[in-house]
């Protein structure tokens, strides 16, 4: 095996090239363009109890199925930054992994109905900003706008998204 990134030298000697799963880079990106991330992801008990615990967050609505059964929803919800999580994690495979930089933020995210175990999340990302950055180059500012339906539709969860992103040429420039 050689050592250079997208090649691989077969015992014969032979090179071959290797497809290496990337997102997209700040200059392949366009403002109104949509993405559907898939496959969806479905929402166990224990994805939500075990998040729960894990980020220290006892909020009975998300662990105790008698107290929640007496509460307006009359089940237990599925922790909603799980959800946002879930909602931003789903678009990495397609946009964003191996040419993100940072993340520079969240804002208005919003939870217009929650999710229930069982529930599947279904995510999609429209690019709404794409612009160099005026401090790093080879590097962009793209804004992102996330939209997260269960499997009947709803709305469950919507977020902004701002992040640093590589260019195409910084990369092969070895700017990475």
């Amino acid at each position: 095996m050689s050592d250079a990134p997208g090649q691989d030298t077969q015992e014969t000697g032979s090179t071959r090239d290797v497809i290496v799963q990337r997102g997209l880079y700040v200059d392949e990106l366009e403002v109104g363009a949509v993405y559907a991330h898939r496959p969806g992801r479905t929402l166990t008990e224990a994805d939500n109890v075990l998040f729960t615990t894990l980020t220290m967050n006892t909020q009975a609505l998300h662990l105790d199925a008698a107290w929640s059964a007496e509460q307006p929803f009359g089940q237990r919800l599925v922790n909603s930054m799980l959800t946002l999580a879930t909602l931003v994690g789903q678009s990495v495979s397609q946009l964003t992994q191996g040419t993100i930089v940072a993340q520079l933020g969240l804002t208005d995210v919003v939870f217009p109905k929650p999710l229930f175990h069982g529930d599947t999340l279904y995510t999609q990302t429209e690019i709404t900003g794409v612009r160099p950055s005026s401090s790093r180059p080879g590097q962009g500012i793209v804004s992102m706008a996330h939209t997260g339906r269960n499997q009947h539709g709803d709305v469950v969860a919507t977020a902004t998204r701002s992040v640093l992103m590589w260019s195409s040429s910084a990369q092969q420039d070895g700017a990475s």
